[in-house]
């Protein structure tokens, strides 16, 4: 691999200091696995890193690294002959009014969401917690606006219904906030 100037080297670091907890969100909510998405991320930087001098002017490295984490899950989920098939039980929930609602919440919406098929997860990873317009979700997964649009909603509906079907309250909460990484760095 070539060596990259001082300049580019400083300014690759940089990136990757404001970007990467971003990305690990991303992985993390496409993979639901910290491992995986430990792997997928650097994946990501390394392919970032190999084009830098290029991207650093001519591309949004940003939107070359998100659409890098996207594309290396898509590809892997499609060569892989296994899949990890979640539990028709969900653990114990506490009582109503708990302190633990808000970690029981976010579980449930993590559960739900790795149902979905890794595409329409995609999407909704995307548009809705990494809060992208509907034009860069479409270019980060390389289809047209209304593909985005109409995975999207028949998304969402699905992930309602894995909600309601799983006991848990259709009206979830804010999905910025239930799957923010900790103070650890790593997702709650």
């Amino acid at each position: 691999m070539a060596r990259l100037s001082e300049d580019d080297e400083a300014a690759f670091d940089a990136f990757v200091g404001e970007r990467r907890t971003s990305l690990m969100r991303t992985a993390f909510l496409l993979t639901g696995d910290v491992h995986r998405a430990e792997d997928l991320v650097q994946a990501a930087l390394m392919e970032v890193f190999r084009r830098w001098p290029r991207l650093r002017d001519r591309i949004d490295p940003v939107g070359y690294a998100r659409k890098t984490v996207v594309t290396t899950h898509l590809n892997l989920v499609r060569r892989l002959s296994w899949r990890e098939v979640p539990v028709a039980d969900f653990p114990d929930v506490g009582v109503p009014g708990d302190e633990h609602d808000g970690t029981v919440a976010r579980l449930a919406l993590r559960t739900a969401l790795l149902r979905l098929p890794p595409r329409m997860r995609a999407v909704l990873v995307l548009r809705y917690f990494d809060d992208l317009s509907e034009q860069d979700t479409a270019a980060a997964l390389g289809c047209s606006q209304g593909t985005v649009k109409s995975t999207a909603s028949r998304g969402l509906a699905r992930l309602r219904d894995e909600l309601d079907r799983h006991g848990q309250p259709v009206a979830a909460p804010d999905p910025a906030n239930a799957l923010r990484p900790s103070r650890s760095g790593r997702p709650s």
